[in-house]
């Protein structure tokens, strides 16, 4: 059993249209810090992107109706790593859940980083989500909510 730690995040968007506008592979990069500059491309019912190591394979769990985002991670060395993302309803809102499991050989360092990239990148896909509903609700918003997302990214 691997050491594992959950992080979460809250967005005031409806749980399931949150959901329905995040869940697609290719939205991840918008996002994700890990993909967004690695060329994410479809290859059959898996995705490829490129990693600071080499190829990096991933599989996406297929749209559902239980927000389930979770994502099987393969580095090249034929080892996928689970990781599990939910998006779940929280009153009125939504609550993004992250799980980090800690992999073998990782040690404290590698393990805090990780955890910092997540924290940031659940802080990106709040500042993304909401500036998408400010821009679908009000299209003379657009402008104001693009630099809200960018200033949110610093």
């Amino acid at each position: 059993m691997l050491p594992a730690r959950t992080y979460s995040i809250s967005i005031d968007r409806d749980w399931r249209a949150l959901y329905d506008s995040i869940w697609l592979p290719d939205v991840f990069p918008k996002w994700a810090s890990g993909l967004a500059e690695s060329n994410l491309r479809q290859e059959g019912d898996r995705w490829m992107a490129d990693g600071p190591e080499g190829p990096v394979t991933i599989r996406f769990t297929p749209h559902n109706a239980f927000g389930l985002m979770d994502h099987y991670v393969d580095a090249g060395n034929g080892q996928e790593i689970h990781v599990p993302l939910r998006v779940i309803a929280n009153g009125e809102g939504a609550e993004v859940m992250l799980t980090l499991f800690r992999q073998p050989g990782m040690d404290d360092e590698m393990f805090a980083r990780d955890a910092k990239w997540i924290t940031r990148d659940l802080r990106a896909l709040k500042a993304f989500a909401m500036a998408r509903s400010v821009m679908a609700a009000t299209p003379d918003s657009r402008a104001s909510s693009l630099r809200l997302f960018k200033h949110s990214l610093r």
